[in-house]
Protein backbone atom coordinates (compact mmCIF):
# COMPACT_ATOMS: atom_id res chain seq x y z
CA UNK A 1 0.00 0.00 0.00
CA UNK A 2 1.73 3.55 -0.87
CA UNK A 3 2.26 5.76 2.27
CA UNK A 4 -0.56 8.07 2.47
CA UNK A 5 0.18 12.21 2.25
CA UNK A 6 0.27 14.41 5.06
CA UNK A 7 -0.69 17.65 5.84
CA UNK A 8 2.14 20.19 5.59
CA UNK A 9 4.73 20.80 8.50
CA UNK A 10 5.00 24.49 8.01
CA UNK A 11 3.33 26.43 10.49
CA UNK A 12 3.05 23.46 12.51
CA UNK A 13 6.65 22.86 14.37
CA UNK A 14 9.43 24.48 15.94
CA UNK A 15 13.06 24.55 14.61
CA UNK A 16 15.72 23.12 15.57
CA UNK A 17 17.97 26.06 16.20
CA UNK A 18 14.95 27.70 18.87
CA UNK A 19 15.60 24.77 20.97
CA UNK A 20 19.38 24.85 20.58
CA UNK A 21 18.98 28.52 22.01
CA UNK A 22 17.04 27.07 24.89
CA UNK A 23 19.23 24.61 25.30
CA UNK A 24 21.96 27.47 26.51
CA UNK A 25 19.56 28.99 28.45
CA UNK A 26 19.21 26.12 30.62
CA UNK A 27 22.76 25.46 30.80
CA UNK A 28 22.73 28.72 32.38
CA UNK A 29 19.69 27.96 35.05
CA UNK A 30 21.56 24.89 36.15
CA UNK A 31 24.49 26.91 37.18
CA UNK A 32 22.43 29.56 38.65
CA UNK A 33 21.09 25.97 40.67
CA UNK A 34 24.34 24.59 41.58
CA UNK A 35 25.80 27.95 42.59
CA UNK A 36 23.29 29.35 45.09
CA UNK A 37 21.52 26.13 45.91
CA UNK A 38 24.10 23.60 45.81
CA UNK A 39 23.82 20.07 44.18
CA UNK A 40 22.10 18.17 46.95
CA UNK A 41 19.40 20.42 47.17
CA UNK A 42 18.32 21.23 43.77
CA UNK A 43 18.33 17.23 42.95
CA UNK A 44 16.09 16.96 45.75
CA UNK A 45 13.70 19.91 44.36
CA UNK A 46 13.91 18.84 41.27
CA UNK A 47 12.39 15.12 42.41
CA UNK A 48 10.01 16.59 44.25
CA UNK A 49 8.96 19.65 41.87
CA UNK A 50 8.34 16.53 39.11
CA UNK A 51 5.04 15.59 41.33
CA UNK A 52 3.40 18.89 40.50
CA UNK A 53 4.64 18.53 37.18
CA UNK A 54 2.60 15.49 36.12
CA UNK A 55 -0.36 16.37 37.96
CA UNK A 56 -0.87 19.31 35.56
CA UNK A 57 0.60 17.30 32.36
CA UNK A 58 -1.95 14.48 32.91
CA UNK A 59 -5.19 17.71 33.20
CA UNK A 60 -3.19 19.52 30.24
CA UNK A 61 -3.41 15.80 28.56
CA UNK A 62 -6.94 15.40 29.39
CA UNK A 63 -7.72 18.75 27.55
CA UNK A 64 -6.02 18.45 24.96
CA UNK A 65 -7.87 14.62 23.51
CA UNK A 66 -9.75 15.95 21.15
CA UNK A 67 -7.54 17.27 19.09
CA UNK A 68 -3.31 16.57 20.37
CA UNK A 69 -1.25 19.63 19.76
CA UNK A 70 1.84 19.03 17.67
CA UNK A 71 4.83 17.46 19.71
CA UNK A 72 7.34 19.99 18.83
CA UNK A 73 5.00 22.64 20.01
CA UNK A 74 4.21 20.97 23.57
CA UNK A 75 8.16 20.94 23.93
CA UNK A 76 8.82 24.31 23.20
CA UNK A 77 5.99 25.71 25.44
CA UNK A 78 6.79 23.62 28.19
CA UNK A 79 10.66 24.62 28.12
CA UNK A 80 9.77 28.23 27.32
CA UNK A 81 8.51 27.75 30.77
CA UNK A 82 10.57 26.08 32.49
CA UNK A 83 13.80 28.03 31.09
CA UNK A 84 13.03 31.11 29.48
CA UNK A 85 10.08 32.79 31.59
CA UNK A 86 11.94 31.63 34.44
CA UNK A 87 14.98 32.96 33.51
CA UNK A 88 13.60 36.74 32.65
CA UNK A 89 12.15 36.65 36.21
CA UNK A 90 15.01 35.81 38.06
CA UNK A 91 17.01 38.16 35.79
CA UNK A 92 14.02 41.04 36.37
CA UNK A 93 14.64 40.15 40.15
CA UNK A 94 18.46 40.85 40.57
CA UNK A 95 17.98 43.29 38.83
CA UNK A 96 15.65 44.59 41.33
CA UNK A 97 17.40 43.53 43.92
CA UNK A 98 21.10 45.47 42.78
CA UNK A 99 18.88 48.79 42.48
CA UNK A 100 16.74 48.67 45.53
CA UNK A 101 18.21 46.61 47.83
CA UNK A 102 15.53 44.73 50.17
CA UNK A 103 11.71 44.60 48.67
CA UNK A 104 8.54 44.46 50.43
CA UNK A 105 7.19 40.75 50.70
CA UNK A 106 4.06 42.40 49.54
CA UNK A 107 5.08 44.39 46.85
CA UNK A 108 7.39 41.17 45.46
CA UNK A 109 4.17 39.00 45.62
CA UNK A 110 0.93 41.09 44.78
CA UNK A 111 2.77 43.09 42.29
CA UNK A 112 5.98 42.00 40.37
CA UNK A 113 5.57 38.12 40.49
CA UNK A 114 2.52 38.81 38.74
CA UNK A 115 3.49 41.01 36.32
CA UNK A 116 6.85 40.26 35.11
CA UNK A 117 6.00 36.20 35.07
CA UNK A 118 2.81 37.01 33.65
CA UNK A 119 4.54 39.01 30.85
CA UNK A 120 7.16 36.45 30.67
CA UNK A 121 4.83 33.62 30.41
CA UNK A 122 2.64 35.20 28.09
CA UNK A 123 5.29 36.11 25.54
CA UNK A 124 5.80 32.32 25.23
CA UNK A 125 2.20 31.78 24.23
CA UNK A 126 2.20 34.58 21.92
CA UNK A 127 5.58 32.84 20.17
CA UNK A 128 3.72 29.27 19.53
CA UNK A 129 1.08 31.53 18.00
CA UNK A 130 3.41 33.19 15.78
CA UNK A 131 5.57 29.87 15.47
CA UNK A 132 3.03 27.28 14.96
CA UNK A 133 -0.06 29.54 13.65
CA UNK A 134 -1.49 26.19 11.83
CA UNK A 135 -1.91 24.52 14.96
CA UNK A 136 -3.16 27.30 17.11
CA UNK A 137 -7.46 27.07 15.98
CA UNK A 138 -8.92 28.27 18.88
CA UNK A 139 -9.71 28.74 22.66
CA UNK A 140 -8.99 25.53 23.83
CA UNK A 141 -6.09 25.12 21.65
CA UNK A 142 -4.44 28.29 23.88
CA UNK A 143 -5.50 26.94 27.02
CA UNK A 144 -3.40 24.14 26.49
CA UNK A 145 -0.24 26.09 25.31
CA UNK A 146 -0.79 28.60 28.25
CA UNK A 147 -1.18 26.16 30.84
CA UNK A 148 1.90 24.05 29.26
CA UNK A 149 3.87 27.46 29.64
CA UNK A 150 2.80 27.46 33.53
CA UNK A 151 3.56 24.43 33.88
CA UNK A 152 7.25 24.22 32.79
CA UNK A 153 7.74 27.43 34.77
CA UNK A 154 6.04 26.21 37.77
CA UNK A 155 8.23 23.28 37.72
CA UNK A 156 11.64 25.52 38.29
CA UNK A 157 10.26 27.78 40.66
CA UNK A 158 9.77 24.91 42.85
CA UNK A 159 13.33 23.24 42.22
CA UNK A 160 14.20 26.58 43.73
CA UNK A 161 11.21 26.57 47.07
CA UNK A 162 11.79 22.92 47.74
CA UNK A 163 15.28 23.46 47.10
CA UNK A 164 15.77 26.91 49.57
CA UNK A 165 12.69 25.06 52.14
CA UNK A 166 15.35 21.87 52.89
CA UNK A 167 18.47 24.54 53.21
CA UNK A 168 16.85 26.53 55.63
CA UNK A 169 14.53 24.26 58.14
CA UNK A 170 15.15 20.91 57.02
CA UNK A 171 12.67 17.95 55.74
CA UNK A 172 10.05 19.84 58.40
CA UNK A 173 9.65 23.41 56.11
CA UNK A 174 10.31 21.45 53.27
CA UNK A 175 7.87 18.75 53.69
CA UNK A 176 4.83 21.48 54.38
CA UNK A 177 6.33 23.55 50.83
CA UNK A 178 5.70 20.73 48.85
CA UNK A 179 2.32 20.15 50.44
CA UNK A 180 1.42 23.71 49.74
CA UNK A 181 2.60 23.89 46.60
CA UNK A 182 3.04 20.69 45.13
CA UNK A 183 -0.10 19.02 45.99
CA UNK A 184 -2.50 21.90 47.10
CA UNK A 185 -1.88 24.56 44.37
CA UNK A 186 -0.37 22.85 41.72
CA UNK A 187 -2.51 24.43 38.38
CA UNK A 188 -1.98 27.51 39.83
CA UNK A 189 0.22 28.91 37.32
CA UNK A 190 -1.26 26.46 34.23
CA UNK A 191 -4.28 28.68 35.55
CA UNK A 192 -3.02 31.76 35.23
CA UNK A 193 -0.94 31.49 31.72
CA UNK A 194 -4.24 29.82 30.38
CA UNK A 195 -6.36 32.96 30.30
CA UNK A 196 -3.71 34.48 28.39
CA UNK A 197 -3.96 31.98 26.02
CA UNK A 198 -7.62 31.82 25.66
CA UNK A 199 -7.25 35.19 24.56
CA UNK A 200 -5.23 34.83 21.76
CA UNK A 201 -7.06 31.72 20.74
CA UNK A 202 -10.09 33.64 20.16
CA UNK A 203 -8.03 35.91 17.97
CA UNK A 204 -6.75 32.41 16.22
CA UNK A 205 -10.84 31.52 15.95
CA UNK A 206 -11.72 34.70 14.24
CA UNK A 207 -9.15 34.29 11.92
CA UNK A 208 -6.71 37.33 13.30
CA UNK A 209 -3.22 37.64 12.55
CA UNK A 210 0.07 38.71 14.52
CA UNK A 211 -1.62 41.89 15.52
CA UNK A 212 -5.04 41.02 16.04
CA UNK A 213 -3.29 38.29 18.88
CA UNK A 214 -1.16 40.79 20.25
CA UNK A 215 -3.90 43.12 21.31
CA UNK A 216 -5.81 39.97 22.38
CA UNK A 217 -2.96 39.12 24.48
CA UNK A 218 -2.40 42.36 26.25
CA UNK A 219 -6.46 41.80 27.30
CA UNK A 220 -5.72 38.09 28.54
CA UNK A 221 -2.24 39.11 30.28
CA UNK A 222 -4.15 42.43 32.11
CA UNK A 223 -6.45 39.04 33.75
CA UNK A 224 -3.73 36.79 34.54
CA UNK A 225 -2.00 39.46 36.14
CA UNK A 226 -4.61 40.36 38.01
CA UNK A 227 -5.85 36.53 39.30
CA UNK A 228 -2.48 35.74 39.83
CA UNK A 229 -2.35 38.80 42.31
CA UNK A 230 -5.82 37.76 43.53
CA UNK A 231 -3.94 34.33 44.26
CA UNK A 232 -0.93 35.42 46.11
CA UNK A 233 -3.00 37.88 47.94
CA UNK A 234 -4.70 35.63 48.85
CA UNK A 235 -2.06 33.30 50.36
CA UNK A 236 -0.57 36.55 52.65
CA UNK A 237 -3.68 38.20 53.40
CA UNK A 238 -5.27 35.62 56.85
CA UNK A 239 -5.41 32.25 57.23
CA UNK A 240 -4.11 30.63 54.36
CA UNK A 241 -6.02 27.28 54.61
CA UNK A 242 -9.74 29.65 54.67
CA UNK A 243 -8.90 31.32 51.92
CA UNK A 244 -7.62 28.33 50.50
CA UNK A 245 -11.36 27.03 50.53
CA UNK A 246 -12.87 30.02 49.91
CA UNK A 247 -11.32 31.45 47.17
CA UNK A 248 -8.52 29.61 45.38
CA UNK A 249 -10.40 26.36 45.36
CA UNK A 250 -13.77 27.92 43.60
CA UNK A 251 -11.29 29.93 40.97
CA UNK A 252 -9.90 25.91 40.22
CA UNK A 253 -13.66 24.41 40.24
CA UNK A 254 -14.55 27.76 38.03
CA UNK A 255 -11.65 26.76 35.89
CA UNK A 256 -12.71 23.22 35.47
CA UNK A 257 -16.25 24.14 34.28
CA UNK A 258 -14.99 26.71 31.92
CA UNK A 259 -12.83 23.83 30.39
CA UNK A 260 -16.01 21.73 30.18
CA UNK A 261 -17.36 23.86 28.37
CA UNK A 262 -14.68 25.55 25.56
CA UNK A 263 -14.83 21.20 25.10
CA UNK A 264 -18.61 21.22 24.08
CA UNK A 265 -18.10 23.93 22.08
CA UNK A 266 -14.99 22.46 20.05
CA UNK A 267 -17.38 19.50 20.09
CA UNK A 268 -19.79 21.39 18.01
CA UNK A 269 -17.47 23.46 15.70
CA UNK A 270 -15.62 20.02 14.37
CA UNK A 271 -19.58 18.10 14.05
CA UNK A 272 -20.37 21.43 11.90
CA UNK A 273 -17.04 21.60 10.10
CA UNK A 274 -17.54 17.60 9.29
CA UNK A 275 -21.56 18.19 7.91
CA UNK A 276 -19.81 20.46 5.45
CA UNK A 277 -17.79 17.35 3.99
CA UNK A 278 -21.11 14.70 4.37
CA UNK A 279 -22.83 17.56 2.21
CA UNK A 280 -20.71 16.99 -0.16
CA UNK A 281 -20.52 13.21 0.46
CA UNK A 282 -17.51 12.40 1.97
CA UNK A 283 -18.96 10.98 5.34
CA UNK A 284 -21.86 10.19 6.18
CA UNK A 285 -24.14 12.01 8.54
CA UNK A 286 -23.43 8.70 11.08
CA UNK A 287 -20.01 9.18 10.98
CA UNK A 288 -20.01 13.01 11.71
CA UNK A 289 -21.53 12.18 14.81
CA UNK A 290 -18.96 9.39 15.64
CA UNK A 291 -16.19 11.08 15.12
CA UNK A 292 -17.34 14.42 16.21
CA UNK A 293 -18.92 13.74 19.66
CA UNK A 294 -17.64 11.62 22.88
CA UNK A 295 -20.23 9.27 23.29
CA UNK A 296 -19.99 8.87 19.28
CA UNK A 297 -16.22 8.12 19.88
CA UNK A 298 -16.61 6.18 22.23
CA UNK A 299 -19.09 3.97 20.27
CA UNK A 300 -16.79 3.73 17.43
CA UNK A 301 -13.83 2.38 19.41
CA UNK A 302 -15.86 0.32 20.96
CA UNK A 303 -17.30 -1.54 17.88
CA UNK A 304 -13.13 -1.21 16.25
CA UNK A 305 -11.98 -2.70 19.22
CA UNK A 306 -14.98 -5.86 17.97
CA UNK A 307 -13.88 -6.09 14.38
CA UNK A 308 -11.07 -9.06 13.19
CA UNK A 309 -7.51 -7.84 14.52
CA UNK A 310 -8.83 -5.22 16.97
CA UNK A 311 -8.67 -2.26 14.75
CA UNK A 312 -8.84 0.39 17.93
CA UNK A 313 -5.92 1.89 15.99
CA UNK A 314 -6.64 2.68 12.82
CA UNK A 315 -10.09 4.23 14.88
CA UNK A 316 -8.24 6.65 16.72
CA UNK A 317 -6.23 7.44 13.07
CA UNK A 318 -9.88 7.48 11.43
CA UNK A 319 -10.60 10.20 14.96
CA UNK A 320 -7.58 12.48 14.75
CA UNK A 321 -7.45 13.22 10.95
CA UNK A 322 -10.71 14.10 10.83
CA UNK A 323 -10.76 16.26 13.54
CA UNK A 324 -7.90 17.54 11.79
CA UNK A 325 -9.78 18.43 8.76
CA UNK A 326 -12.52 20.12 10.39
CA UNK A 327 -10.15 22.47 11.93
CA UNK A 328 -8.65 23.07 8.62
CA UNK A 329 -12.16 23.56 7.00
CA UNK A 330 -12.48 25.94 10.08
CA UNK A 331 -9.31 27.67 8.83
CA UNK A 332 -10.25 27.81 5.55
CA UNK A 333 -13.40 29.42 6.35
CA UNK A 334 -11.41 32.63 7.34
CA UNK A 335 -8.97 32.20 4.89
CA UNK A 336 -5.87 32.54 6.79
CA UNK A 337 -4.16 29.44 5.93
CA UNK A 338 -2.50 29.53 2.16
CA UNK A 339 -1.87 25.57 3.11
CA UNK A 340 -5.69 24.71 3.59
CA UNK A 341 -6.49 22.92 0.18
CA UNK A 342 -2.70 21.16 0.69
CA UNK A 343 -4.04 19.65 4.05
CA UNK A 344 -7.36 18.99 2.92
CA UNK A 345 -6.56 17.11 0.25
CA UNK A 346 -4.16 15.04 2.22
CA UNK A 347 -6.86 14.94 5.21
CA UNK A 348 -9.40 13.47 3.00
CA UNK A 349 -7.31 10.73 1.39
CA UNK A 350 -6.05 9.48 4.57
CA UNK A 351 -9.78 9.48 5.88
CA UNK A 352 -10.94 7.77 3.16
CA UNK A 353 -7.96 5.10 3.16
CA UNK A 354 -8.78 4.37 6.65
CA UNK A 355 -12.37 4.30 6.36
CA UNK A 356 -11.56 1.38 3.13
CA UNK A 357 -8.90 -0.62 6.15
CA UNK A 358 -11.45 -0.45 8.98
CA UNK A 359 -14.73 -1.72 6.79
CA UNK A 360 -12.21 -4.44 4.84
CA UNK A 361 -12.70 -8.43 5.96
Amino acid sequence: MPALPMPVRHGRSVAIWVFGVLGFALLALIAYFALFLGAGASVVGLVLALVPLGIVLFGVRLIDRWEPEPRSLVIFALAWGAVASIGIALLVDLALTLAVGLRNEFFTAVIQAPLIEEIAKGAGVLLVFLIGRRAFDGPVDGVVYGALVGAGFAFTENIQYFGISLIDGGAGQLTLTFLLRGLLSPFAHAMFTALTGFAIGLAARRGGGPGGALGAASLGLLGAIALHAFWNGSSLLGDFFVLYLTTQVPLFLGFIFAIIALRREESRLTQQRLGDYAAAGWFTPEEVVMLATPAGRRVGMQWAAGLRGDRRRLMRSFIKDATALAAVRQRAVHGHDAYAAADEHALLTRTRATRAQLLAY
